[in-house]
């Protein structure tokens, strides 16, 4: 069980008013040369001083064991609620079972496996047991694999299949200290499984001995080795305590307060289907069971099964990343252009827009917000095109929570036209996820945000961004000695982002550190502005920017599968071949103007002079990706050199 926590350090901002309701706390401000160079929020929840997350399922079944808090799909795709009291004794089952492996506190558990609800089971069954869980994501190699499991020093390995488990393939010789291999799949003719023998195996163990092991856990223990998937090099693997997620979790549950809490009187929920193996999703599906937030779980991504889960699931709110968003709204357009209504469509997006925009201005106090005109256009196009797109998110989303990369200003303008409102957030691996995000009653499109309450953000001199809080990690795995090293240094982690703060505190990352080209006129250019403007296009798959060491900017653009699919459709171009479509006029001519568009963000000197259309899409497989769809840029040039130099042919 929990313990009492002590009062904070530092006193807590108060999130109420006396009505309950959600109040603003303005980040305190630090100028140097009378630019603002550091922000900070005061805390809204207290820091835990004992306890772990493996304490928060039976918490939930001691204060509210009939309240459903996950629910699980069966076999014939409907959602089955579970009450926090039988969540609680999967736990304790599964964390017996694990004990009776003979795999003490300490230990490393991987878990490699999509979006499911075993996922969550075990991880909070492997806390109870006072275990370490390492997570690796199911589209990593065998090598990928291995290379993280060893460094690590895994002792048990859980996969969702028996074809990744065979997939590890002749590694496994290479990994002694791998004892255990389990699969969380069922069949008829084993209708168990692996987990439930492991159940089964725990019916040996005393309860009192998972209330000994989780006891004994503290906030400073450590509960996870995450392992950033890196644009370069090895993955490091980032060292995250309880008390980094209690940081993370409690705080941001109390700032995204109608999130969390109930949506015109029905009960919060969400459906995760971005990967667990993400710090991301991790801190969401954490949070949720913390918030009691109903949590269910999608392990595809494919667009016919998302929409038929999120329609069985019906959310309040949503965790995703910009290209979810980008392709629910393409899609939207698509739709209308086959209806012969794409004038229509385009018209709604644009007073969507100014709905937005203009909201925005009237909780800034800088314009009177939307007129009659306006209002009468919104509610006209809302049962027209608006609630078509809440309907494809399963029709009662109202929030979304978005992050990863930036979403852009228009895209954001339009979901809060439509009806959902967008917190937009920015954070790493190393900082438990979020670490800055858009504040409730006051967002600034086009911006990340205010710190995270409890959390702080300096600009450094060459403009990187700096981040502070108890939700920054305490360092990386050091395999040899099994020890936490570099980490912040003197309180302060650097990200590798550039960014900027303005007037009121808002944070705009502006590229990574590391990507910025410098061309040979001696131009800094960050390529990220226009990398993401042109990701937003329906036709756009990948874009990546190149001009290091170069006489001007060019770009790699990747085709859309859906968003060309529907332009050769409404063009009767099926016929024309990857590399023919990629030479054709038409498309040409419209990627152009997209160029153009996204020119207009930056200076000439920074302007795109040039691209070219690769026939394949970047992938992960290829190398081209990370698992977290970041580009890998030196892979990508190293395999398209031949298109790069032929941008810069005379």
């Amino acid at each position: 069980m929990s313990a009492p926590t002590t009062p904070p350090a530092v006193p807590l901002a108060r999130t109420t008013g006396e009505d309950g309701r959600p109040r603003l706390v303005e980040p305190e401000l630090r100028r140097v040369d009378g630019a603002v160079r550091e922000a900070a929020v005061p805390p809204f929840a207290p820091p835990a001083a004992t306890g772990s997350l493996a304490d928060i399922p039976f918490d939930n079944a001691r204060e509210a064991p009939d309240e459903a808090v996950l629910s699980r799909k069966d076999e014939d795709g409907r959602f089955q609620d579970l009450t926090a009291a039988e969540f609680a004794a999967e736990v304790l089952a599964l964390a017996k079972g694990l004990a009776a492996t003979g795999l003490e506190p300490g230990d490393r558990l991987a878990i490699m496996a999509r979006t499911t609800y075993e996922w969550t089971l075990l991880d909070f069954a492997a806390w109870a047991a006072g275990l370490v869980t390492v997570p690796v994501y199911p589209t990593s190699s065998a090598f990928q694999t291995r290379w993280i499991l060893q460094n690590a020093g895994v002792k048990a390995l859980a996969v969702e299949s028996a074809e990744q488990a065979a997939a590890l393939g002749p590694e496994r010789d290479r990994l002694p200290d791998l004892a255990h291999l389990w699969s969380f799949a069922t069949s008829p003719k084993d209708p168990v499984g692996d987990l439930g023998r492991l159940k089964e195996a725990g019916g040996a163990i005393p309860d009192e001995e998972i209330t000994r092991r989780r006891t004994a856990l503290t906030p400073q223990t450590t509960a996870t080795l995450i392992y950033t998937s890196g644009t370069t090099g090895r993955p490091k693997g980032c060292v995250l305590t309880h008390g980094n997620f209690f940081a993370e979790v409690d705080n941001a549950v109390e700032l995204l307060h109608p999130v969390f809490k109930s949506v015109s009187r029905e009960p919060a929920s969400t459906l995760l289907f971005l990967p667990l193996s993400h710090v991301f999703g991790r801190m969401v599906a954490i949070g949720c069971l913390r918030a009691r937030v109903r949590l269910g779980h999608a392990p595809s991504i494919r667009t016919e099964d998302l929409l038929a889960d999120l329609a069985a699931f019906r959310p309040t709110f949503l965790l995703a990343i910009p290209y979810v968003l980008e392709k629910v709204f393409n899609t939207g357009r698509a739709t209308a252009e086959k209806m012969g209504r794409a004038s229509s469509f385009d018209r709604a997006a644009r007073i969507a827009r100014a709905w937005g925009e203009a909201t925005e201005a009237q909780q800034h106090g800088t314009g009177p917000g939307p007129g009659f005109g306006l209002r009468t256009a919104r509610a006209l196009y809302d049962p027209l095109v608006y609630r078509r797109v809440r309907a494809a998110l399963g029709g009662r989303v109202r929030y979304a929570i978005c992050g990863g990369s930036p979403l852009g200003r228009r895209l954001a303008a339009f979901y809060a036209g439509a009806g959902i409102e967008i917190f937009e957030g920015y954070g790493l691996t190393e900082t438990t996820a979020a670490a800055v995000v858009t504040p409730p009653l006051k967002p600034r499109l086009g911006t990340v945000g205010w710190p995270l309450p409890g959390g702080r953000v300096r600009i450094a001199d060459d403009g990187e961004v700096l981040l502070g809080g108890g939700h920054v990690f305490s360092g990386y795995w050091d395999a040899e000695t099994g020890e936490v090293t570099r980490g912040p240094v003197d309180g302060w982690f650097p990200t590798g982002d550039l960014g900027a703060l303005d007037e009121d505190g808002y944070l705009t990352i502006t590229g990574r550190k590391k990507d910025i080209l410098i061309t040979t006129g001696g131009k800094n250019v960050a390529p990220a502005p226009l990398e993401d403007w042109l990701r937003a296009h329906p036709l756009v798959g990948q874009c990546m920017v190149v001009g290091d060491d170069r006489p001007y900017i060019t770009a790699l653009l990747t085709l859309e599968p859906e968003g060309i699919a529907h332009w050769r459709r409404m063009r009767r171009k099926e016929a024309l071949t990857a590399a023919e479509l990629a030479r054709d006029p038409e498309l040409l001519e419209a990627l152009q103007k997209a160029v153009d568009d996204a020119n207009k963000l930056v200076s000439r000197a920074e302007s795109i002079r040039r691209f070219t259309v690769l026939p394949v899409d970047l992938t992960e497989e290829a190398g081209h990706l990370t698992p977290s769809l970041k580009i890998k840029r030196p892979a990508v040039e190293q395999a398209f050199a031949e298109e790069i130099e032929a941008l810069y042919r005379k």
